[in-house]
């Protein structure tokens, strides 16, 4: 009897201690949950302060760049008037050299080889033939009378042009050219026309020598710009000191 009362009271025992451990466990695996718990929120709060640590420092490089731009834009509205000058000079630079399609009022001049009775009516059939060098002495008439854009067939005048003959065919620019010749010339139309059609004029010369000729008033001439290249070999900016 005694040793049944004692397993019953063994197994009690380990009954209560196995309910004990039990409970023990549970409160170390909650306890130690907690704990884990807490450390992953202090990590994530770390990261959190990292995080608008970077912000701001982003944030504070963004407002310095968008001072900066700011000024960039304040200083370039303030020079804006003399990024203009410069711009207007560049433009009428290119005018003067010939880089630009100009348009005005002056005249044309309308030069083409006799027509077949010219040719049986002289003894040298040479003469009722345009030649290069009428046309440069025509050009350089218009420049005297201050021309300001000059283009013969197309092929504009500028300081550099050359005005060829090779052969029969006659060359402006290195293109070749051909009768009849149709010269344009932007200016004073008063003084481009009184100084072609002028008495003794060189235009007056080689009608009279068969040449057809024919000079007009014009109110809106367009001439195209210079189609090559200014290549300027030997010319040298002088330094300022």
């Amino acid at each position: 009897m005694k040793k049944k009362q004692i397993a019953i009271t063994l197994g009690i025992m380990c009954f209560i201690l196995t309910i004990a451990l039990c409970i023990q466990i549970k409160t170390m695996n909650e306890a130690s949950s907690a704990a884990s718990r807490t450390l992953a929120d202090n990590d994530l709060r770390d990261q959190v302060l990292k995080w608008k640590e970077k912000y701001d420092n982003i944030y504070n490089t963004l407002k310095e760049k968008q001072k900066k731009l700011e000024e960039v834009r304040t200083e370039a509205t303030q020079n804006d008037t003399l990024a203009s000058a410069k711009e207007e000079q560049l433009k009428k630079n290119n005018i003067i050299l010939g880089l630009t399609d100009v348009r005005g009022d002056g005249i044309i001049i309308e030069v083409a080889d006799g027509n077949p009775e010219s040719f049986l009516a002289t003894i040298n059939p040479s003469n009722v033939l345009v030649h290069y060098n009428d046309l440069l002495n025509l050009v350089n008439e218009l420049n005297n009378a201050g021309a300001e854009a000059i283009e013969i067939n197309g092929q504009r005048i500028v300081n550099t042009s050359s005005i060829t003959c090779e052969g029969t065919v006659i060359k402006v620019n290195g293109e070749k050219i051909g009768s009849p010749f149709v010269i344009k010339a932007i200016g004073s139309q008063g003084l481009l026309y009184g100084s072609i059609t002028r008495a003794g004029s060189y235009i007056e010369l080689i009608k009279d020598e068969g040449v057809q000729t024919n000079v007009i008033k014009e109110d809106d001439i367009y001439i195209e710009k210079y189609k090559g290249v200014l290549n300027y070999e030997y010319l040298k900016p002088i330094s300022k000191k």
